[in-house]
């Protein structure tokens, strides 16, 4: 992997071509590397849903981090800020799926412990509510046709619908890792200046969705 300064770690993600590929490249190293000692006290690598997690953690980081070059400081080493990332998106996901995966009886017996926002919402919303949510996802689906390629909203599908791993989507979009990576990051700057452009938030979006 290429040492670099953190002046060259922006210029080459921010560049084109083979140098932002090999950038990208040796950032992906980089969070794999650090997860199993950074995420050791929560979980053990030895885990089988171990490997799964750093797939999905190392995607959203290198994502987080191509939208947030913009911010990093310099006030540390540039490393040192991606892993901060890494591991803030990695217990966010580990909080996450401890819910998800947990039993009608686990819930119980940890009543004290503070569920997440929503977990027990109500889904019977008033006739207002859905008609809000129901207008803002026709809402968001329009901005996505008229915003996004055919390609970006392939990716957008299989791997935020569909869950599906990166290497799989890559491989039934005939495509690379890194050319997949590209993708999506174009796809979200694209969306996000969008709803900026019509007043729109993702928390605004979310907080449709939060029980009344």
């Amino acid at each position: 992997m290429t040492t670099r300064t953190n002046e060259e770690w922006l210029s080459d993600l921010r560049s084109s071509g083979p140098t932002h590929e090999a950038a990208l490249i040796d950032l992906r190293d980089t969070i794999e590397k650090g997860l199993p000692y950074a995420l050791s006290r929560w979980l053990s690598p030895d885990n089988p849903l171990f490997p799964p997690l750093v797939e999905e953690v190392t995607q959203e980081t290198i994502l987080r981090v191509l939208d947030q070059l913009n911010t990093f400081e310099g006030r540390s080493m540039f490393t040192t800020w991606v892993h901060k990332i890494a591991i803030r998106i990695a217990l966010t996901e580990l909080r996450r799926k401890r819910w998800r995966d947990s039993s009608l009886d686990e819930l119980e017996e940890n009543e004290d412990n503070p569920a997440p926002a929503g977990l027990f919402a109500d889904h019977r919303a008033s006739p207002e509510t859905s008609a809000e949510r129901n207008d803002l996802i026709v809402h968001v689906r329009r901005i996505i046709d008229e915003e996004l390629t055919p390609k970006q909203r392939e990716a957008l599908v299989l791997l935020g619908l569909q869950d599906m791993p990166m290497e799989d989507a890559a491989r039934k979009m005939k495509t690379n890792r890194n050319a997949l990576y590209k993708l999506l990051h174009d796809a979200r700057l694209r969306l996000k200046r969008r709803l900026t452009q019509e007043g729109l938030s993702p928390q605004d979006i979310l907080s449709v969705f939060e029980p009344k």
